[in-house]
């Protein structure tokens, strides 16, 4: 199948009319495809990666009985950058890719004390009040063993609208001085598979904790040519939080493509997570969706959206579904 046409002035290859009606098909298609990556954003300390992880990433999980030393050492090695970097708070991020899988993890100090975070970050209900902080999510449903979510456009959009989606949810680990709990899916549309969004989280001392968030997915070749179709028109412009170097004018260049698309996510979804521990009850809804558009517009290059009006006017009617 031919999508150029090379009898045109000059030699040059230009797009036919099948090319174009394919690109118009793909694009709805990989709109969906970047929402969903939002489920497992300059910044010094942050990094893009190829293959393996290293830094906040480095690693492979530890054994359960070493895990909490084992993030105590992680946290450890990325003071200097917890402590010097343009997020303007205490936090490491990273995204790696891999030929058929995408990961985004953050390293953070949280100013909660580690028996908050353990009790607000167990339970599929806790975890839909999270969730739903992000501006994609439409729905979610708690359930006994997961959750049921809806994921939509940024814009207000009914339920039923939406892509479904279902999480199973599991606590690993919870004791006195390590959780770990995470939600998983094994199937996602066009080919994207083996989604996980994960926590554990360590106390540092009385009145903060360490916390170490991932998510990631998998994807196939359906799903790689909609992302490329989206990140060659809509999400064309859409940058990262990882400097990969300087312009002509000194300014940092961040990160594009996929790895971007990952970035701003992570950063989304451990927004709603601290957000959510510094308000954790049922009744404090209105100051967690506040808090979360305030703490996204820190970083408009990345993260804007929409306007606070229109994101708290459609979050109020999205919690209540």
């Amino acid at each position: 199948m031919s999508f150029t046409d090379r009898s045109t002035a000059g030699g040059r290859c230009r797009p036919t009319n099948r090319f174009l009606q394919w690109r118009v098909r793909l694009r709805p298609i990989a709109a969906l495809l970047a929402m969903l990556a939002a489920l497992g954003g300059a910044a010094g300390g942050a990094r893009a990666q190829d293959g393996a992880a290293s830094g906040a990433g480095a690693g492979a999980p530890a054994h359960p009985a070493r895990a909490p030393a084992a993030l105590r050492a992680r946290y450890d090695a990325l003071k200097d950058q917890l402590a010097h970097n343009a997020y303007g708070r205490p936090l490491a991020l990273e995204s790696t890719q891999a030929a058929d899988r995408l990961q985004g993890e953050v390293v953070a100090r949280v100013d909660q004390p580690f028996a908050l975070v353990e009790q607000a970050l167990q339970g599929t209900d806790n975890w839909c009040a999270i969730l739903i902080l992000h501006l994609n999510v439409k729905m979610c449903r708690a359930l006994p063993g997961g959750l049921d979510m809806a994921l939509g456009r940024k814009y207000d959009q009914p339920a039923e609208q939406a892509y479904k989606l279902h999480f199973d949810y599991k606590l690993e680990s919870a004791s006195a001085d390590y959780l770990s709990a995470g939600l998983s899916s094994a199937d996602g549309p066009l080919g994207t598979r083996d989604y996980r969004i994960a926590v554990e989280a360590v106390p540092l001392d009385a009145a903060h904790t360490i916390l170490h968030m991932s998510y990631s997915y998998g994807f196939g070749f359906a799903a790689r040519v909609a992302m490329s179709a989206y990140l060659s028109t809509a999400g064309s412009a859409k940058v990262g939080f990882s400097v990969t170097g300087t312009d002509d004018q000194g300014k940092p260049v961040f990160v594009g493509g996929v790895r971007g698309l990952v970035e701003r996510n992570t950063m989304r979804y451990y927004l709603a997570i601290d957000d959510y521990l510094a308000a954790p009850a049922p009744a404090q809804l209105e100051q967690r969706l506040e808090a979360w558009f305030d703490a996204t517009e820190r970083y408009p290059r990345q993260l804007h959206e929409l306007e606070r009006a229109d994101y708290l006017s459609m979050k109020r009617g999205e919690a209540r579904r």
